[in-house]
């Protein structure tokens, strides 16, 4: 209790022996405090000028305790003084910090987040935000594996809110994530879900925007640094917004119309084929998507070709898009 007004403990039961021994000399307080004389020295010299003890005259020196009350009363009268002075030093203190920090204040429209596992938390986070609609680049690597999450594929959350019809989702799809093995089954189960989905040849980085009130964005370089960048609003996410539109606009859609008469002879592979080849597939990459050869893609390619009476895959792409298959 002592401490609150500035006495250590040495002291503090040095005057308390005082107080119940009265005048008392340095070698009998040191035995009824089990102190040593030297630091009954320095005690009684300190609570002296503390005005807590006197020395009286003769040999040997017999000190005796002020009044508690009295010593009290001054010890808390002073430290009273002291905070208030604290406080209005603290307060100056408090008007220049606000007056710096209204000065240079910068809003930080731009959050950088690190580590793959808070990445994600924020991808989430951002999707659970939206009110209207979730418009998003997809594009390898990713923070976290497509179909690390079980047969839903790594977005959860757009499964979510397409079944419950309270978000909208519009992706575009870089040429490199369409060809994943087994990823274009992934994206097919999404546009069944509700997904408006496109093909992009090549998207910058991978970006999700909810609403127009934040977005994350993450590049290749970005992912082996383990970063991710929160927009919010600002002219930056205006810039963003503006880049997904123009991009959707010209990418290539991979949502079928509605059936026509004629339709059914198309099978769901030959239809997952055709967005392969919109997207820009190689031949290649269509043999590693399907685990096929070179030579049953092109036998594929060509029967595709014999169905639509088209004599390049250019008029193949044209033929789909005017029966609404893509």
């Amino acid at each position: 209790m002592w401490e609150a007004v500035g006495i250590p403990d040495v002291e503090a039961r040095v005057y308390e022996a005082l107080i119940r021994q009265g005048r008392s000399t340095v070698e009998s307080l040191s035995g009824r405090t089990n102190l040593t004389t030297s630091k009954i020295t320095r005690a009684l010299g300190n609570l002296i000028g503390r005005g807590l003890v006197t020395r009286m005259p003769g040999r040997p020196a017999r000190y005796y305790a002020v009044q508690p009350s009295l010593a009290g009363s001054v010890l808390i009268a002073k430290r009273e003084h002291e905070l208030g002075q604290l406080q209005q030093h603290l307060n100056k203190l408090d008007d220049a910090f606000h007056a710096e920090l209204a000065a240079n204040q910068t809003v930080e429209y731009v959050e950088r987040v690190e580590g793959a596992a808070r990445i994600y938390r924020s991808f989430v986070r951002i999707q659970r935000s939206a009110q209207r609609e979730v418009r998003a680049f997809d594009k390898p690597p990713y923070f976290v594996s497509p179909g690390e999450h079980g047969d839903e594929g790594p977005n959860l959350e757009e499964r979510r809110s397409l079944a419950a019809g309270t978000v909208g989702y519009r992706v575009v799809y870089d040429q490199e994530s369409v060809a994943l093995p087994g990823r274009l089954d992934n994206i097919w189960e999404g546009i069944r879900s509700g997904e408006r989905a496109r093909v992009g040849s090549t998207l910058p980085a991978k970006i999700v925007i909810s609403d127009d009130q934040v977005a994350i964005v993450s590049s290749a370089a970005d992912f082996h640094d383990d970063v991710a960048y929160l927009v919010h609003p600002s002219s930056l996410l205006d810039v963003i917004s503006g880049l997904f539109e123009a991009t959707w606009d010209r990418a290539v859609p991979l949502n079928r119309g509605e059936s026509r008469a004629g339709d059914a002879l198309l099978s769901h592979r030959d239809r997952q084929l055709l967005g392969l080849l919109a997207s820009g597939a190689t031949d290649t990459v269509i043999a590693r998507t399907f685990n096929w050869s070179i030579r049953t893609v092109q036998r594929h390619i060509h029967e595709l070709m014999q169905h639509v009476g088209a004599r390049t895959r250019f008029q193949i792409g044209m033929e789909a898009a005017r029966r609404g298959w893509l």
